[in-house]
């Protein structure tokens, strides 16, 4: 690697740490390819709104994606992931990338409510079985929560099982206990097993696909492994692709055409949307 591409990474290294704002990506996106209609409420709140990207031409299946952004739980908006919703919108994708609220304001559960109501709206616009639930980091912690055998999406009034599928990328899925104070704060204890994804591993489940990094060093590799391991367990169709020294904030930053040689993240979605 040259050192003008180690001087790029560290600059979008400290633009995403943390999963926070992605403005140097966002600079090198086309504008080609799709419509982005921006702040659309799907509930009366001021960070219940979502961001649609239409596609100019969209696929004859219709499939759509309703991704959610990472940031602990505690940072991110949805205006900083142009780059994924352009990877997926301008291949004839309809994507949806929601805010949510966040901690302080909010602890667990509520932000997992807010994204079963974003979940709700789309699915009303596009059909369940045409859509697929993602996310990154916090925000795969979420949309896996939602897809697993819990009650969130039900009680927003949508069937988890009629789902296209989930995608997880580079989630903490099998993560307690705690050690964090503010993740303690935001989850209400240290070891709680009703946060995490693996605990509702019952079957029927949607299927799955589980992306990591394996030199991710802010959520480790096996969240994913534990999940998919747990997924197969329960009789559910899962896919694990693991990426050879491939960081955490790499992962999502290959959706991106300037990073995209990264990791296959962008292709591999792709395909499984296709395939599925």
């Amino acid at each position: 690697m040259t050192v003008a591409r180690r001087g790029l990474l560290a600059s979008l290294a400290a633009l995403l740490g943390g999963c926070s704002p992605a403005r140097l990506l966002n600079s090198t996106v086309s504008r080609e390819g799709y419509i982005r209609h921006a702040d659309i409420a799907y509930g009366p709140l001021p960070r219940q709104k979502l961001d649609l990207y239409q596609p100019v031409t969209p696929r004859a299946d219709g499939k759509a994606v309703i991704f959610f952004y990472g940031g602990s739980w505690d940072s991110g908006a949805k205006g900083d992931y142009l780059f994924v919703a352009q990877a997926l919108a301008s291949r004839g994708i309809t994507t949806i990338v929601p805010d949510y609220r966040l901690y302080p304001e909010v602890r667990f559960p509520v932000f997992l409510e807010d994204a079963a109501q974003a979940t709700r709206w789309t699915g009303d616009r596009v059909g369940p079985s045409k859509l697929f639930v993602m996310g990154h980091s916090a925000g795969a912690h979420i949309a896996l929560m939602l897809a697993s055998n819990t009650p969130y999406l039900a009680r927003a009034g949508i069937d988890r099982l009629n789902l296209a599928g989930a995608i997880g990328i580079a989630g903490p899925y099998d993560f307690l206990p705690l050690k964090s104070a503010k993740l303690i704060d935001i989850f209400g204890g240290a070891d709680r097993p009703e946060i995490e994804a693996i605990t509702f591993t019952r079957a029927p489940l949607p299927p799955a696909l589980l992306l990591h990094g394996t030199a991710d060093t802010t959520v480790y590799p096996r969240n994913s492994k534990n999940l998919a391991a747990a997924w197969r367990r329960a009789g559910a169709p899962v896919e694990l692709k693991l990426y050879p020294d491939v960081g955490h904030i790499d992962v999502v930053a290959a959706f991106s055409d300037l990073l995209h040689k990264r990791a296959t993240t962008r292709e591999d979605v792709l395909a499984y949307i296709d395939a599925s």
